[in-house]
């Protein structure tokens, strides 16, 4: 079973959750009881990456606290007795090897994964984008892994969405192949139109890319926005190597957005025996 290292590009300013995120990183903000990082990194541990890489930006350092032994405060859980907690907290610092690399101007994703190449040691690698919290069996980049090992290349999650989200993602054109729920991706869009767009299969925050990528990546221009996008980077690779799209198994949670964040805690808290009946008593409040 194929082991790879993990990049978090966990850099970007949280904008949409101002004025929260203004000293608070988007992805410390709470999604029930954990943040949202604490999910992504879980599922990259449970996926069999030894090693997170989060590229940060500036005042993210509380990133790198969280996933940090607290002793302070578990000797005093111990001393209360509090084990449920005492065992909450050490599992934090104990989801594998947590490393940290500054991207040190707004540059894009593409950017973001280039700069997280110096802890990078395989010919292979993997992104999580936490803001999309997915839950799956295996788990989701687990998925993504499998499909590396059997096929080789890189690999992209793939999920179809409706026309009106169509210009929300990457679109990708594709080619079928010899396993259920597997393409061979043969082009990318980003956020085309309805009309423009070459399927409705879009690609969602989960990647296992050749490290080839990183020298496509330091040799193309600027893109969309004046940044360095990784889709023009893999539009590129696509050209040379493999790339294969998996309709992956699973739920998404798109915690991108005050709404998305706001959807995603109602629909977790329902599925929690001590939460889904604060949901009722809030909804039977709100329909008064």
């Amino acid at each position: 079973m194929t082991h790879l290292e993990c990049i978090f590009p966990v850099a970007g300013l949280g904008t949409r959750f101002l004025p929260a995120t203004k000293e608070i990183p988007k992805e410390m903000v709470p999604l029930l009881d954990r943040p949202v990082i604490h999910y992504g990194v879980d599922e990259a541990r449970n996926s069999g990456c030894p090693k997170m890489i989060m590229v940060t930006g500036r005042s993210k350092g509380c990133l790198e606290d969280y996933f940090d032994r607290s002793w302070e405060l578990e000797r005093i859980l111990e001393s209360r007795g509090k084990k449920r907690l005492l065992d909450a907290v050490r599992e934090t610092s104990s989801m594998g090897d947590i490393l940290s690399v500054r991207q040190n101007a707004p540059l894009g994703l593409g950017h973001a994964v280039l700069c997280g190449e110096p802890l990078c040691n395989g010919e292979f690698f993997s992104v999580i984008l936490p803001d999309d919290v997915m839950e799956g069996e295996p788990p989701v980049l687990r998925q993504l892994i499998d499909v590396h090992d059997a096929l080789g290349g890189s690999v992209l999650a793939l999920e179809e969405v409706s026309d009106a989200d169509v210009s929300r993602y990457g679109m990708v054109a594709v080619e079928p192949s010899e396993t259920d729920g597997v393409f061979r991706i043969i082009d990318m869009i980003e956020k085309p139109s309805p009309a423009d767009a070459p399927s409705r299969l879009a690609v969602m925050g989960r990647y296992v890319l050749s490290r080839r990528i990183f020298d496509l990546l330091k040799s193309q221009p600027k893109g969309a926005g004046g940044e360095y996008q990784l889709t023009d980077g893999i539009r590129t690779l696509i050209g040379e190597e493999p790339v294969w799209g998996v309709v992956y198994k699973g739920e998404r949670y798109d915690c991108g957005t005050l709404e998305g964040w706001l959807d995603a805690t109602v629909r977790m808290a329902c599925r929690r025996k001590d939460l889904a009946g604060v949901v009722e008593r809030a909804m039977s409040s709100a329909g008064k």
